[in-house]
């Protein structure tokens, strides 16, 4: 199949996993944004995506295209480490036009996947696992509010998620971009468009998470036992 044969193939289903995935960190800005008027709001939202049967199936799903996108990333890597075969060692100029995270996708993706395990401890491991193999925790599966607060206050964690989010943002908008060309809109117009409106999309999803994290640390979160 040439989906996963060929080098354009490989290409169109990290393009597509990758363009799922943005979807999804979108609907979770949004859900992490009512945090910010809403400490039960956000735990009412919790609770609907515990371990119900939907969000179980849901987080299988996106585990698979995480994993998709992960695994392909590294194949085309690699194939392209061996494309290059020795030349890759030459002291060469770097051309011209030629993005930095395009230039760093790897390391950037590293950051990435090791940021992502460290969100999915914090939060996934303690909430939806939680719940679903009966494991004790400080706070209950469904305080996602509480452990926003408890896990915000550390700076030492507060630093680590500016640096993932920011690795993010170099990731996403260069992917944005190359995701478009690699399905097809690459007119000279529409490309050039579309590279706009990715790095301002990319950019605002991610000050939303950074102002989630900065709010929580310096505590201006709203207080649950208050909240609207």
């Amino acid at each position: 199949m040439w989906l996963i044969n060929s080098s354009i193939g490989r290409k169109v289903i990290m393009s597509v996993t990758g363009m799922a995935l943005i979807l999804f960190m979108t609907f979770h800005c949004c859900m992490n944004v009512a945090a910010l008027f809403s400490g039960e709001a956000y735990n009412t939202i919790c609770e609907l995506l515990g371990a119900n049967w939907y969000a179980v199936a849901a987080t299988i799903a996106l585990g698979a295209l995480a994993v998709c996108h992960i695994v392909y990333a590294f194949i085309l890597t690699a194939q392209n480490r061996r494309a290059r075969g020795s030349e890759r060692y030459a002291v060469t100029a770097k051309p011209e036009k030629v993005e930095w995270a395009s230039q760093n996708m790897l390391v950037l993706g590293l950051i990435v996947v090791l940021g992502l395990g460290l969100h999915l401890f914090n939060f996934w491991y303690k909430m939806m696992f939680a719940e679903l193999v009966g494991m004790e925790t400080a706070l209950p599966p469904t305080d996602g509010f509480g452990l926003m607060k408890e896990t915000f206050s550390n700076p030492v964690y507060v630093v680590l998620y500016i640096v993932w989010l920011v690795a993010l943002w170099f990731h996403l908008s260069h992917g944005f971009w190359s995701a478009m060309q690699t399905i097809g809109v690459n007119g000279k117009v529409w490309f050039n468009r579309w590279k706009i409106i990715g790095t301002v999309y990319v950019t605002l999803l991610i000050l939303a998470f950074v102002v989630v994290v900065l709010a929580f640390f310096f505590g201006c979160a709203p207080s649950l036992c208050c909240a609207a």
